[in-house]
C-alpha cells in the first residue's frame, strides 16, 4: 500500500480551513416584483380570454376600415383628378376658327367639372372644377348657370382667400353681362376688402370705370386714387392717372368769359 502523505504544518491548517462556498440564489425585489406582476397578467389573461380575443378583433376591424377609408379617399382623388385634367384639356385645346366646334368642346368640359363637383366633392379637385364650370357657363353664354356656381364656389370654399377673390372678379363680370351693375359693384367691392388677394389693383380700375359709366365721378376718382396710391407699379396705374386728371377737369369750374373789348371811338 502506498504511503499515506501527511501534512503537517502550515499546509495541513490551510487545507483543514479552506471550504468551497455555495451561495444561496437571491431573487431581488425588483425580480420578485417582475415575476409576480408577469404571473397576475397570465392569469388575468387567461380568465379574460375571450374578452381580449373580442377587443383584439376590433382593433383589427378599427384599423382596416381606416385602411379602407384611405384606400378609398385615394382612389376618389385619384378619379377626380382625371376628370379635372380631361375638362381643362378639352377648354385650352378647343379650336378658335370652328365656333361650333369650340362650344361643343366646351359643353362636354362642363359635364365633365360638374361630375367633379357633384361625384367628389371631397376632392381637392373639385374646389379648382367649380370655378372653372363657372367660367365655362359663362363661355356658352349660360350666364345665369355661372352666377350660381361662382355663388356656390363662394358659400362652399369661402376660405381660400388667393382664389376668393378671382372668383368674386368672375361673379362681377358675369353681373355686368346680365345687366346687373349694382350687383357687379358689390362683386368688386368684395375684392377689395378681402386680404391678400392679388387683383385688388385690376378691380380697383374696374370700379372706378363702372362707376364712371354709373354717372358717379366721385366714386370713380376715389378708387383710381386708391388705385394710384396702393399700386404706383401696376399696369393699370397709369391708365388711371389719366382718367382721374379727366375727371378733376370736368369738376374744375369753367372760367368766366372774357370781357369784350371796348368798343374804338
Amino acid at each position: 500500500m502506498a504511503a499515506r502523505t501527511q501534512l503537517s504544518g502550515p499546509h495541513a491548517a490551510f487545507l483543514m480551513t479552506y471550504r468551497i462556498k455555495h451561495e444561496p440564489k437571491v431573487i431581488h425585489a425588483d425580480e420578485a416584483h417582475l415575476l409576480s406582476g408577469m404571473e397576475h397578467f397570465l392569469v388575468w389573461l387567461e380568465h379574460n380570454r375571450r374578452g381580449v380575443l373580442a377587443g383584439l378583433l376590433v382593433a383589427l376591424c378599427a384599423l382596416a376600415a381606416v385602411g379602407v377609408a384611405l384606400w378609398y379617399d385615394a382612389r376618389q382623388e385619384t378619379e377626380a383628378a382625371d376628370l379635372y385634367r380631361q375638362a381643362t384639356q378639352l377648354v385650352i385645346e378647343r379650336p378658335a376658327d370652328n365656333q361650333a366646334k369650340a362650344e361643343e368642346s366646351l359643353k362636354q368640359a362642363i359635364g365633365l367639372y360638374r361630375r367633379v363637383v357633384e361625384e367628389y366633392p371631397r376632392s381637392r379637385s373639385a374646389q379648382i372644377s367649380l370655378f372653372h364650370l363657372g367660367n365655362a357657363l359663362v363661355q356658352v353664354n349660360n350666364v345665369k348657370g355661372g352666377i350660381e356656381a361662382y355663388k356656390k364656389y363662394v358659400a362652399t370654399y369661402g376660405t381660400n382667400k388667393l382664389l376668393l377673390g378671382l372668383v368674386y372678379q368672375r361673379l362681377a363680370y358675369a353681373h355686368l353681362i346680365d345687366g346687373d351693375r349694382e350687383a357687379a359693384v358689390k362683386a368688386f367691392l368684395n375684392v377689395v376688402g378681402l386680404p391678400g388677394t392679388l387683383n385688388k389693383d385690376q378691380v380697383l380700375f374696374e370700379l372706378g370705370k363702372l362707376e364712371e359709366s354709373l354717372s358717379r365721378p366721385e366714386g370713380a376718382l376715389a378708387h383710381y386714387q386708391n388705385l394710384v396710391k396702393v399700386f404706383p407699379n401696376s399696369p393699370f396705374a397709369g391708365e388711371a392717372t389719366v382718367r382721374m386728371k379727366a375727371l378733376e377737369a370736368k369738376k374744375a369750374p369753367a372760367a368766366p368769359p372774357a370781357a369784350p373789348a371796348p368798343a374804338t371811338p
